[in-house]
């Protein structure tokens, strides 16, 4: 469990946390969002004591992570995958590592093999890819078969079996009671991962809760309609609660009433329905929503497609023990 109670960390003038509190449950995947800039790199220094908080506590497993006297067993981190000696090989690297614990070279060999690098295992770290560094890092966090798991961005550089291998690892690790805390600027990922979210920006929580109670409260449900008298249905629909926008010609998008209502409403007048879909907001659609005023580093729209020169000039945009009979994944190529 990790337990964060009034965490702030100011440097000079800036405040990167400002009095955050949260707790990361055994048992599921914590998801932590937000955007560049929001703290949360800064939140997961802070719980690995690589960053001292200027005022507040965080704790895992009871305890300030500094405090842990074997601290890869309760912990296993990835911060930052290209913190490693570049002349060493993956091997030696995990070797190095296990020798401060005290862990055995079977589980070096455990972790070499779960996460896919025994063929690249004796190469210096230096020549490794984006992707396969990401796996030495896991490799890495798993080695003391810890309770708590931080992952900072583990799936970047993966390619596709890779990253479901991560999805897959997480998941299974947090079914065996474990702490899993996890971020990622992958929403559709995120939305298939985590079990609970934690959104932060401008250092602040601004969301919490189970994925879907967070996009529920964060985005709103409609009906998309398809009927060949779409008009005359729009016109039925339409009332102080009920917009309808069409969508192109025959396509109605409704909100403030339900696949249900819709379909009443069409029975009664005898309007054919060919489509009749209850739609959700998605993960990025609530992530937009939530953080679209802390968001600190705006980008700005291009043309659509098809603008020439003479066109409409762009508009500013808005603003563990980890399982040792998992399959491994496929290899990916070192440089």
């Amino acid at each position: 469990m990790i337990e964060a109670q009034s965490l702030t960390k100011r440097y000079g003038s800036k405040t990167a946390v400002d009095g955050i509190s949260f707790t990361v449950q055994p048992g599921k995947v914590t998801g932590f969002l937000g955007p560049n800039g929001a703290g949360k790199s800064t939140t997961m220094r802070m719980i690995m004591g690589l960053d001292r908080p200027t005022s507040g506590r965080v704790t895992v497993n009871g305890k300030p992570y500094a405090e842990h006297a074997s601290p890869l067993t309760e912990v296993g981190a990835l911060l930052e995958a290209k913190a490693v000696h570049t002349g060493r090989s993956a091997r030696n690297h995990l070797r190095a590592l296990a020798a401060t614990h005290g862990i055995s070279e079977k589980r070096v060999d455990e972790v070499v093999e779960m996460t896919g690098l025994q063929s690249v295992a004796k190469r210096r770290v230096g020549g490794f890819s984006l992707g396969m560094g990401q796996r030495l890092g896991i490799a890495a966090a798993l080695l003391g078969d810890p309770r708590t798991l931080i992952l900072d961005e583990p799936v970047n550089g993966l390619d596709p079996e890779g990253v479901l291998w991560v999805r897959n690892l997480v998941k299974y690790v947090a079914s065996q009671g474990r702490t899993v805390f996890l971020s990622s600027h992958l929403m559709s990922e995120m939305a298939v991962t985590a079990d609970h979210l934690i959104v932060i920006g401008r250092g602040r929580i601004v969301a919490e809760g189970p994925v879907q109670d967070v996009v529920a409260r964060a985005t709103s449900a409609s009906v998309r309609v398809r009927s060949p008298q779409a008009a005359r249905l729009a016109e039925l629909l339409t009332g102080p609660e009920v917009t309808v926008r069409p969508l192109e010609p025959g396509l109605l998008e409704v909100l403030g009433s339900s696949a249900p209502g819709v379909g009443e409403v069409a029975a009664a007048a005898g309007i054919t329905l060919h489509e009749l879909t209850p739609m959700t907001g998605s993960l990025e659609e609530a992530f937009m929503s939530l953080t679209q005023e802390t968001v600190e580093y705006h980008s700005t729209a291009l043309p659509s497609a098809g603008s020439g020169p003479g066109g409409p000039p762009p508009s500013a945009a808005p603003p563990a023990p980890a399982p040792t009979s998992a399959p491994a994944p496929t290899q990916e190529g070192a440089r």
